[in-house]
């Protein structure tokens, strides 16, 4: 008869019970399941937020606007502070609290729909005042929420749900540039774009988010990270194929890049 000895296996156990942990989830971020298609960038962009409000120790003074679009929910995702601003109005919203609480990091977390479209009054003149808010934009070329329908940073020849032959120029207009435009304000301390479609470009897009937050704690003037985002479901490819929709098909129009950094923010970066 064969005796079972457990003497290893506890062995083992607690040997790792004692291993160092080197990553787990942020505190800023809700341990609870998100909406969000397999394959979306709105988990992972909202865990880089997560990890910089971390990392800057800002978690307690931290306030979010969330949008109204695929992200509608945002504020359900994070721990700390949030709000629900009504379609495009999340710098207006921005604006006001920021201005009777000067003392808190405000950012608002808005798609191309949301900003590009409804919102771009809002946003251009929230820089144009130098609102020393940050500004998180999601462009992934499409609405998302509403069906896949063109949206201003559609691509040209770009087939959605209302323009099933493709975005012609002629008709439908050319795909919007938001932050390159913002980045000419005198208003804007940072104005960046950067992308989702690798680790590399991930990474780079986590340092941005980072010096965005940094430019409102120095009170530069508003700053926006623009993310180069996959939609899957709307795009109609799998995961690993809208990554390379956004190096091969994005990128060439959108291309990543600063277009505007505050030499004090510079010195940090």
């Amino acid at each position: 008869m064969t005796t079972l000895s457990l003497e290893a296996p506890l062995r083992e156990a607690s040997a790792h019970s004692q291993m160092e942990i080197v990553y787990a989830p942020p505190a800023a971020l809700a341990d609870v399941p998100m909406h969000y298609c397999p394959g979306c960038s709105h988990g992972a962009i909202h865990r880089m937020i997560a990890e910089v409000v971390d990392e800057l120790a800002i978690r307690e003074c931290t306030l979010c606007v969330a949008p109204v679009g695929c992200a509608v929910f945002a504020y359900k995702y994070f721990n700390f502070d949030s709000c629900e601003a009504a379609h495009g109005r999340a710098p207006a919203m921005a604006t006001g609290l920021k201005r009777i609480l000067p003392d808190r990091v405000i950012f608002t977390y808005q798609g191309d729909g949301d900003l590009a479209s409804i919102g771009a009054n809002e946003i251009l003149h929230a820089a144009l005042r130098g609102e020393p808010i940050s500004v998180i934009f999601v462009n992934n070329a499409v609405y998302g929420m509403t069906g896949g329908q063109m949206a201003p940073t559609t691509l040209v020849g770009m087939k959605t749900t209302s323009s099933p032959l493709g975005r012609d120029p002629l008709t439908q207009g050319h795909p919007i540039h938001i932050t390159e435009m913002l980045a000419t304000i005198p208003g804007v301390a940072y104005a960046v774009r950067r992308s989702m479609h690798s680790v590399a470009e991930m990474r780079k897009t986590k340092k941005a988010i980072r010096l965005a937050f940094q430019a409102q704690l120095q009170g530069l003037g508003l700053s926006i990270v623009e993310i180069l985002a996959t939609c899957p479901t709307n795009w109609r490819l799998t995961p690993i194929e809208a990554l390379d929709f956004i190096r091969d098909r994005m990128a060439p129009e959108y291309p990543v890049g600063d277009f505007k950094v505050d030499e004090r923010l510079r010195e940090k970066g």
